[in-house]
């Protein structure tokens, strides 16, 4: 147990996929796990465990920003003895060549969160996900032919922001969009040497001002949630 997960140590699989959303991880463990349990639900940041085709999995929630991930991450990583971590979550596009509902795989972050340096004084702005990882994942996405766009995300500290320009973050700095989360999983992944990687599908775009429902978010986003499952196989 940790100050924020009260699941036993056995109750937590070494692989893990983290929605931000707890009610996304409980809607994962009802639809795709077998004989899932909920193991942990401290502040309402729900986690389960239970099989997918014979693999024990859990599925727990991250909750919102890089500080949240940080904290959650760290302890099934530490704590648990977690090998590997898939984040699946929403993207807001920069570009308009990506449609709703595509998926996007990061091949790196960019952020100016100082998560990274006020854990462990790393001063890089740009974080990789694992490599074995992501080419797991781009070889599932083939078998099971799930169109994937692959490229840099943009990791925000600040959801409303007046002085982010998306222009300047897609033309400049090459992101294909922002969320809020991976920066902070990918670092901590790094430091422990531990896998990770994550899996986006867009729910609003900023070119095109299309954008979908907070119950499409939770529900809706399967071919990610699929992809990240047979990943872990």
């Amino acid at each position: 147990m940790t100050p924020h997960i009260e699941a036993k140590k056995h109750e937590i699989a070494k692989k893990v996929i983290m929605p931000g959303d707890p009610l996304r991880a409980k809607m994962i463990a009802e639809t795709y796990l077998e004989e899932a349990k909920l193991v942990t639900s401290v502040r309402g940041m729900l986690g389960y465990t239970g099989t997918y085709k014979g693999e024990n999995i859990t599925v727990m929630a991250s909750g919102m920003g890089c500080p949240s991930m940080g904290i959650y991450s760290y302890e099934l990583f530490t704590a648990y003895d977690v090998d590997k971590i898939i984040r699946i979550g929403s993207v807001g596009a920069y570009t308009k060549h990506l449609n709703l509902y595509d998926v996007v795989l990061e091949t790196s972050v960019y952020s100016d969160s100082h998560y990274a340096f006020i854990q462990d004084g790393t001063k890089d702005t740009t974080l990789y996900p694992s490599a074995a990882l992501v080419s797991k994942i781009e070889h599932t996405a083939s078998q099971l032919d799930i169109p994937v766009h692959k490229g840099k995300i943009y990791c925000s500290d600040v959801f409303y922001s007046d002085t982010v320009d998306y222009h300047d973050m897609y033309e400049d700095q090459g992101c294909l969009g922002v969320e809020m989360e991976s920066f902070a999983l990918f670092h901590n992944a790094n430091h422990l040497g531990k896998e990770a990687a994550c899996l986006l599908t867009v729910s609003n775009n900023f070119e095109t001002k299309e954008e979908t429902t907070s119950a499409e978010r939770q529900n809706a986003f399967t071919k990610m949630v699929e992809l990240a499952l047979e990943s872990l196989l």
